[in-house]
């Protein structure tokens, strides 16, 4: 097991060494398929869809904000980058905290290509 936090590691991703084809033809980063990798595949195949759905299509790019509650709800903010929100989706409960131990995560989707915010 990874001895620092999961957030730690979110943080550390910086550019990427491949890309990895994913659902939906959308392309991940490294940092992206390590989300995928720890127990959150689900969010990741979720963005994914909404990406390419009619809401955030015509973007250019997409700022994806994940963020969990207290109470292990959470919600999901796709916006155009500039504070247009494109799209909303909440979720009754997650485990994300248990796995990654932060509560908030940024996503950005542009060029066909999805990458944690420190990877753009």
């Amino acid at each position: 097991m990874i001895n620092q936090t999961q957030q730690q590691i979110l943080n550390d991703f910086h550019g990427t060494t491949q890309y990895y084809n994913g659902f939906m033809n959308v392309k991940y980063t490294d940092g992206v398929y390590f989300v995928m990798e720890n127990n959150a595949s689900w969010l990741v195949t979720d963005i994914s869809v909404i990406v390419k759905s009619e809401s955030c299509s015509k973007e250019e790019f997409v700022a994806v904000n994940f963020k969990v509650n207290e109470d292990n709800t959470a919600k999901v903010i796709y916006t155009d980058g500039n504070n247009k929100q494109l799209y909303t989706q909440s979720y009754g409960y997650t485990d994300f905290k248990k796995h990654f131990k932060e509560n908030e995560v940024t996503f950005y989707y542009t060029d066909g290509v999805l990458m944690l915010s420190g990877e753009y």
